[in-house]
């Protein structure tokens, strides 16, 4: 960083390729914009740019008090996960007698293009736009960084007639490259292809990342490219398979539908008694730590083998076994602190897609929302030099004597149990007794099922509708149709809502 009166002198000078002045302290697009066009650097002088907030455009000082805050999210910028590739960048406090300076000093990149949600900018003079098309060619041409990842090399053995055009055109382009830019592009959808790292112009053949995205059909090309999705009834796979299913596709739509999946058939819910008129809903697993771990999955595995990524759901855990180990720069002696990127053009579309909400925070938001849930931590392994593995256990496990498939985890001893314990409460319902129940509805045609139900409720006037069910061994639908007519005829009353409600015998 430079030195303080190397500040003075740039403040004092006239804004340039270099020097960005502004008086704002929130608006983080203006901030990101010039950090990217700094770092793309397109004069190549290789010498860095200067952001100071804090500074009108004649050079003054407005007077400003740099917080903590101010500084945290400037240097927020490098690893907020919109500015790709990540910028090199440091944030510095400079006090004057007439006011504070915060100053970034960003780096010009040696990986060029740098974008900022998918928009390359630059600075020509004082002035900071969007890069056209000549000005995006100058950039890749002088970027240092040619060796590509393997997302980001050609599919040889395929051709354009392998990818989703339409796809690209109506969903992937549009969440990439900003509309008024999209209208005056009179390139070739080779060429804007390309410009994405979803197409190779040298080999004439999308790159792998292109076909994974966008691809007609992806297994075709890359055989491992998909997730298998196994549930067991046990502990073990030597359990019965209660459900199994497969995960493919282009990557557009097969995060759309793990998505879903994750939050509607993985994510399971149930009433837990806590008082006589309160229940709490208990839940398996968390929606967002394991659609976090599930994005991770597709997002960091190893698509050179013809391995699948493995989503393993037993009846008290999910395994989740991907197809390459720690990458880059990670370790396990700093992991999850440091990350690194094996598919970074794919991390990049995820995070610019919405699958990803911050780059580097995922494992950190996984523990906070299982611990919030009583699953305790997730566990990593990385024993195996060739997988990836994480366990996670549940907070509500499938009881032995439910193991064998029956969708309804609801355990009768635990029903009885509670029923037990709300027999000694002193609530109107449990000072009854059977004999006064027996004299109140006497002359009521009921038949054996609904005396047994009625008993059900005596005993415990917070019983759900599934728990007799489970109780009588009968169909929750069975159970709703007869207190249906219990009401209608007068005897059964339902007192407040589903949630927090009770059963009134009249």
């Amino acid at each position: 960083m430079i030195d303080k009166d190397q500040i003075k002198e740039l403040l004092g000078d006239i804004e340039s390729e270099r020097v960005e002045r502004t008086i704002s302290t929130k608006d983080t697009d203006k901030f990101a914009k010039a950090v990217c066009a700094f770092a793309n650097d397109l004069s190549n002088k290789k010498l860095p740019g200067y952001l100071m907030v804090g500074a009108h455009d004649d050079g003054s000082l407005s007077g400003l008090e740099v917080t903590d805050e101010l500084l945290r999210n400037l240097a927020g910028l490098r690893a907020d996960g919109n500015i790709q590739p990540k910028p090199a960048l440091m944030v510095e406090k400079v006090s004057f007698s007439k006011g504070d300076v915060a100053v970034v000093e960003v780096q010009p990149s040696k990986n060029t293009p740098v974008r900022y949600k998918g928009t390359i900018y630059v600075r020509i003079g004082a002035r900071k736009g969007e890069a056209n098309e000549e000005e995006e060619r100058i950039l890749r041409e002088k970027s240092e960084v040619k060796s590509p990842t393997f997302d980001t090399s050609p599919c040889l053995h395929s051709s354009i007639d392998d990818l989703d055009l339409n796809l690209f055109k109506t969903e992937y382009l549009p969440k990439f490259v900003k509309a008024s830019v999209l209208k005056n592009d009179k390139r070739g959808i080779k060429q804007q292809l390309a410009s994405l790292q979803l197409f190779d112009l040298t080999h004439d053949c999308p790159t792998v990342a292109g076909v994974l995205l966008i691809g007609k059909d992806p297994k075709h090309i890359l055989f491992g490219s998909y997730i298998q999705y196994v549930q067991f009834a046990g502990k073990n796979r030597a359990s019965k398979v209660l459900n199994e299913r497969q995960f493919s596709g282009n990557l557009l739509s097969m995060l759309k539908e793990l998505d879903y999946f994750i939050k509607y058939t993985i994510q399971k819910q149930r009433p837990v008694f806590v008082t006589v008129l309160r229940e709490e809903m208990r839940i398996n697993y968390p929606y967002e730590a394991i659609r976090e771990l599930a994005m991770n999955l597709v997002m960091h595995r190893n698509y050179q083998t013809n391995a699948p990524a493995k989503f393993y759901e037993y009846s008290d855990r999910i395994e989740m076994d991907n197809p390459g180990n720690l990458y880059g720069k990670v370790h396990p002696d700093n992991f999850p602190n440091e990350n690194d990127y094996r598919n970074p053009v794919i991390a990049v579309a995820m995070k610019t897609l919405g699958y990803v909400n911050q780059f580097g925070r995922g494992i950190e938001t996984v523990q906070e929302e299982l611990e919030a849930n009583k699953n305790g931590l997730a566990v990593f392994k990385f024993d195996d030099i060739t997988t990836f593995k994480v366990i996670v256990m549940s907070a509500d496990p499938i009881e032995k004597g439910n193991a064998d498939g029956a969708e309804n985890s609801i355990d009768k001893t635990e029903i009885e149990q509670r029923t037990e314990k709300n027999v000694g409460d002193e609530s109107e319902m449990s000072r009854r007794n059977v004999g006064e129940m027996s004299e109140k509805i006497v002359g009521e045609k009921l038949t054996d099922r609904q005396k047994e139900i009625l008993k059900h409720i005596e005993q415990n006037n917070v019983i759900s509708a599934k728990e007799i069910s489970v109780l009588l061994q009968i169909a929750d639908r069975t159970v709703e149709r007869e207190i249906q007519k219990l009401k209608e005829m007068g005897i059964l009353e339902r007192i407040g809502g589903d949630r927090g409600g009770y059963w009134k015998i009249n």
